[in-house]
C-alpha cells in the first residue's frame, strides 16, 4: 500500500497556476467528451479499440483489411498470396466518405505465415508501406527489410490469471535479446527459461522489458520504433512471448514494457513516416514533426486518429500480451515544445507556460485514463526529468494520472559523488535531500542506474569507482583499495536509495556490478555481441567478488519485502552529521544507519532512537557479501538513555566502521509497558 499523497493543488506554490491547471484538466475532459460522445472513463476505454477495426483480421465471412490513409488514393496488399505482384481481386477500396480503405476477401485468399506488405499510391507519387496496425513483422537478415506476417495461430491458452500485488514495485529492468550470457540475440523462450527464475531468487517483484514493440535498429534499444503494435520477432514469436509473461506471471511477477509514444522511427517503408504520402498524416508538419536529437518523428497528439492509435496501443498490450503496465519513455520531450533540452527546471513558471505542449499533455491523461480503466491495477511510470506538477496525480485531482515518476535526479547524485567530489568531502545532509527530494503529491521510482548509465560511451556505478582495477583486483582475497571502496560503496548506494524509495529500480546485471559498458552491434566494433550481454557466470562464480555485491543484493530486496518496509511508510531522518558523514534513518521499524566516512569508523557512537528493542538484521561488511566481518551478526542493541538539550532520550549505541551500512529490526514495546534502558 503506497504512503498517502498530498492533493495537487494543496501546494501553495502552485495557487498562482490554479487556473491553468483546472483549464488542463477541463481541457482533458472535453477532449473525452470530444472523442466519446461521454463524458466517462469506460467511454473512453472503448474508443481506444482501433485495433480490433484496422488492421487485418480473420472473420467469420473471410479476412478483412483496413487502413487510415487520407492522402492516399489507391492502396493494394502484396504478398505471397499475390506472387508480389498487384492484383485487383487484392485492392482495397475506399469507403464512401471516408478517409479509411479497406479489403475483404475469402479465408483462401491468404493463409498464416504468409508475408505481404502494402502499395500505396498518392497523387504525384508511390510507396512501399507496411500496415500501421499490423501485429507481425519478420525482417529478412540480409536486406534488413521488415515484411509483414499474416499472423492467424490457435489462440494462446493463458494459464495463469494475474492481478499485480498492490506492492512497492520492486523493477527489473531488462532487455530480452541482451539478457543471454551467449554472443547473440536471446529469445523469449531463453527469458523465460533462465532469466525469470534469477528475478524471482533476486527478490524483485516487477519485471520491466525494453525493447518489445518492434524497430528497425536492434542497436536503438528498442527507442526508435517502426510497428507499434508487433512484438519484435528478433526474439521470438507473439505466443512465445505470452508464454514468457505467463511464466512470470505464474512465478508472482508482474510484467510492464517500455511504451515509446514520445517519438517514432523516421523510415518510410517500414514505419509511419510519410505513410500516405504526406509528412503530418501522424506527425507535426514542418520543423516540429521532427526531433533533431533523436533522429525521429513527432506525433501530432492534437489529430483525433492519432490519439486513436496511440490510445488503442495502451490497450492492446494490456489485453493481447497480459502486460501489467507502462514505462512511458521520453515524458519530457512530449511535454514540452522544446524537449527539455538544454532547459534547466528553475522555476514553477516554466511548467505552466507556453513551452508546454498541452496536446500531449492531453494525450498522456487520457492514456492513463485508458489503462487504469482497463486494468485498475496496473502500473504506470513517467520518464520526466522536468518535475511536471501532478505527473503523478489524476485526473480527479487535475493531474496527468501516472502511478510514478522515474527519479532522475538520483543516479545524477551518486554519480555526481563518486565522480567529482572527494570522499572526505561527501555532505549526508545533500545525499539525503536528493534521494528524497520529491513533491508531496507523487511518488517516485529510485534507483542507482539504470540502463541509460552503462550505454557504450558511459560508464555504469561499480566501472565509475573501479576502472581498470575491475579487471585486475576482483577475485576474492584481493585486496585493492580502489576495489574495495567501490563495492563498499556500491552496496551502501543501492541500500541507501532502496531505503528511502517509494518504488525501486534496477538494470539487469547492475546488482551485481555487471563490468564494462552495452554496445549493440554495430560496424564501429565488428558487429559484435561481446559487450551486448550478460555474464551470469561473473555474478555465479564464488572465487570472484561480483557474487558478493549479487548475493547483498538478493538479501536487500527480500528483507524490505519480508517487513514491507516501503508499503504505507515513509522515510523519517533521525541523524545527518556531515563531519562524521554519518546518516541514520528510519522506514517502518527498520533503522538504517550508513557510515560514509571512508578513513574513520567510529566505537560506541550514540544514536537517539524511538524506545523498543533493536536487532542487527543486515549489513554491507559482512563476509558473506565480500565485508571485512567487522559486525557482529544478529547481535541486539539494548536502549540507554542521554540527555539532549535538557532533555532525557532513548539511544542505542554502535559499532559503525568506515564505508559501512547496517540495519536493524525495532520491535516497539508492548502497550502499557515502559521500554527498559540502561542509565
Amino acid at each position: 500500500m503506497p504512503a498517502p499523497r498530498a492533493r495537487l493543488l494543496d501546494d501553495p506554490w502552485l495557487a498562482p497556476y490554479a487556473d491553468v491547471i483546472e483549464r488542463r484538466a477541463r481541457r482533458a475532459q472535453e477532449t473525452i467528451q470530444r472523442l466519446t460522445g461521454a463524458s466517462t472513463p469506460e467511454a473512453l476505454a472503448t474508443f481506444a479499440s482501433a485495433h480490433e477495426y484496422y488492421g487485418l483480421h480473420k472473420t467469420a465471412k473471410g479476412w478483412v483489411f483496413r487502413e487510415w490513409a487520407p492522402n492516399a488514393t489507391d492502396i493494394w496488399l502484396v504478398g505471397d498470396f499475390s506472387n508480389w505482384e498487384l492484383l485487383p481481386e487484392y485492392k482495397a477500396k475506399r469507403l464512401p466518405g471516408r478517409e479509411v480503405f479497406e479489403w475483404t476477401g475469402p479465408a483462401k485468399a491468404i493463409k498464416h505465415e504468409q508475408f505481404f506488405r502494402l502499395e500505396v499510391h498518392w497523387a504525384g507519387g508511390r510507396g512501399e508501406r507496411l500496415p500501421a496496425y499490423v501485429r507481425r513483422v519478420v525482417q529478412d537478415p540480409e536486406s534488413g527489410l521488415f515484411a509483414a506476417q499474416v499472423w492467424q495461430p490457435k489462440p494462446y491458452a493463458w494459464k495463469h490469471p494475474f492481478v499485480r500485488p498492490d506492492r512497492a514495485p520492486l523493477i527489473y529492468e531488462a532487455h530480452v535479446g541482451m539478457a543471454q550470457e551467449r554472443e547473440g540475440v536471446g529469445t523469449y523462450t531463453e527469458f523465460a527459461e533462465k532469466i525469470l527464475p534469477r528475478i524471482k531468487q533476486a527478490g524483485y517483484n516487477t519485471v520491466q522489458l525494453m525493447g518489445i514493440m518492434e524497430h528497425p535498429y536492434y542497436g536503438s534499444f528498442g527507442y526508435h520504433v517502426s510497428s507499434f503494435y508487433a512484438a519484435s520477432s528478433r526474439f521470438g514469436t507473439p505466443e512465445e512471448l505470452k508464454a514468457m509473461i505467463d511464466a512470470a506471471h505464474g512465478m508472482g511477477l508482474a510484467v510492464i514494457m517500455d511504451i515509446v509514444h514520445s517519438h517514432a522511427v523516421k523510415n518510410e517503408r517500414d514505419g509511419l513516416s510519410r505513410f500516405d504520402g504526406t509528412p503530418y498524416q501522424y506527425f507535426h508538419d514542418g520543423s516540429r514533426g521532427w526531433h533533431d536529437a533523436w533522429d525521429s518523428r513527432c506525433f501530432d497528439y492534437g489529430k483525433t486518429d492519432v490519439l486513436h492509435f496511440l490510445l488503442s496501443n495502451c490497450r492492446f498490450w494490456l489485453d493481447e500480451y497480459h502486460f501489467d503496465g507502462y514505462r512511458f519513455d521520453g515524458v519530457t520531450s512530449m511535454l514540452y515544445l522544446h524537449h527539455g533540452l538544454g532547459v534547466d527546471f528553475s522555476n514553477y513558471g516554466m511548467y505552466f507556460d507556453s513551452s508546454v505542449d498541452e496536446d500531449a499533455q492531453t494525450y498522456l491523461t487520457l492514456a492513463n485514463e485508458v489503462i487504469h480503466t482497463v486494468r485498475p491495477d496496473a502500473l504506470t511510470v513517467a520518464e520526466d526529468v522536468s518535475g511536471m506538477p501532478g505527473i503523478g496525480a489524476p485526473l480527479s485531482e487535475k493531474g496527468i494520472g501516472f502511478d510514478y515518476r522515474m527519479a532522475m535526479g538520483v543516479p545524477e547524485c551518486w554519480f555526481k559523488l563518486v565522480r567529482d567530489v572527494r570522499d572526505e568531502d561527501w555532505s549526508v545532509g545533500f545525499l539525503w535531500h536528493e534521494i528524497t527530494n520529491r513533491r508531496a503529491d507523487e511518488l517516485t521510482v529510485n534507483y542507482v542506474e539504470s540502463h541509460d548509465q552503462a550505454l557504450v560511451g558511459g560508464k555504469s556505478f561499480i566501472f565509475q569507482m573501479l576502472d581498470k582495477a575491475m579487471y585486475e583486483a576482483m577475485h576474492v582475497g584481493s585486496d585493492n583499495l580502489y576495489v574495495n571502496r567501490g563495492l563498499a560503496l556500491h552496496k551502501m548506494a543501492r541500500l541507501a536509495t532502496l531505503g528511502c524509495s517509494c518504488a525501486y529500480l534496477n538494470f539487469m546485471g547492475n546488482e551485481f556490478g555487471h563490468p564494462e559498458w552495452i554496445d549493440f552491434p554495430r560496424e564501429g566494433n565488428n558487429n559484435s555481441y561481446h559487450h551486448a550481454r550478460r555474464q551470469w557466470s561473473l555474478r555465479d562464480d564464488p572465487n570472484l567478488r561480483f557474487k558478493g555485491l549479487g548475493d547483498f543484493d538478493e538479501a536487500m530486496m527480500h528483507l524490505i519485502t519480508a517487513e514491507n518496509a516501503l508499503e504505507g511508510t515513509v522515510p523519517r531522518k533521525l541523524y545527518a552529521n556531515d563531519a562524521d558523514k554519518v546518516l541514520a534513518f528510519m522506514r517502518g521499524e527498520l533503522l538504517f544507519v550508513f557510515n560514509f566516512n571512508g578513513e574513520h569508523s567510529f566505537s560506541d557512537y550514540p544514536l537517539i532512537v524511538p524506545p523498543g528493542e533493536y536487532r542487527h538484521v543486515l549489513d554491507t561488511d559482512a563476509e558473506a557479501f565480500g565485508g571485512f566481518a567487522r559486525i557482529t551478526q544478529g547481535q541486539d542493541f539494548p536502549l540507554s538513555t542521554i540527555e539532549r538539550a535538557n532533555e532525557v532520550c532513548f539511544a542505542i549505541h554502535l559499532y559503525v566502521p568506515a564505508h559501512t551500512a547496517l540495519v536493524l529490526k525495532r520491535t516497539p514495546p508492548a502497550k502499557g509497558k515502559a521500554p527498559k534502558a540502561r542509565a
